[in-house]
């Protein structure tokens, strides 16, 4: 066995990205402090051939070096637009018929492990701030509340390890339904 060089890979282009066809999901980010953690979605979008990222609020927009540091490019392919507020964002969101999926752990929500995707919706996967998590009112209204089963003492993950938690559970459940 050998590792793959990367020109073995046959990676799209930013240009052929853009033309693909996109899994139908989208993130919100909502007053992320981090740059580096909206550079991680814009690469972790990137890997799962997502539609567009959605920055609210106070969250970092490129260009911005801590983004391009982790993103290594994924902002130059990846669509993004920016709201003001996360209620803007997701009132555009549920007229365009996305499901509106607060990531968030919640007395009601649902266990990734029990999270059942339907063939035809579109998603919109919404993760907040680092410290405050995902704003109150997108929990209350959102179609569902997801949370990551955990089992150690923190019962907290840093947002990139979660948006790839959850956006690998979503593919791997889209690969399996009936075409």
């Amino acid at each position: 066995m050998r590792k793959i060089k990367n020109e073995e890979l046959n990676r799209l282009s930013p240009e052929e990205f853009k033309n693909a066809e996109k899994i139908p999901v989208v993130l919100v980010l909502d007053d992320v402090r981090s740059a580096m953690n909206v550079g991680s979605a814009f690469r972790t979008s990137d890997a799962f051939c997502l539609e567009k990222i959605y920055l609210c609020g106070i969250t970092a927009q490129p260009p911005h070096r801590e983004i391009n540091k982790t993103a290594l490019g994924a902002q130059d392919s990846v669509e993004w637009v920016h709201k003001e507020t996360i209620s803007e964002c997701i009132d555009e969101l549920k007229k365009d018929n996305y499901k509106i999926v607060a990531v968030e752990q919640a007395d009601e929500s649902t266990s990734l492990l029990d999270f059942q995707i339907q063939a035809e919706a579109k998603y919109a996967f919404v993760f907040g701030n680092e410290v405050f998590g995902v704003n109150d009112k997108v929990v209350e209204t959102a179609d569902t509340v997801l949370e990551i089963p955990q089992y150690g003492t923190k019962h907290s993950l840093n947002i990139s390890v979660s948006m790839g938690v959850v956006l690998w559970d979503f593919v791997s459940k889209q690969k399996k339904l009936p075409q």
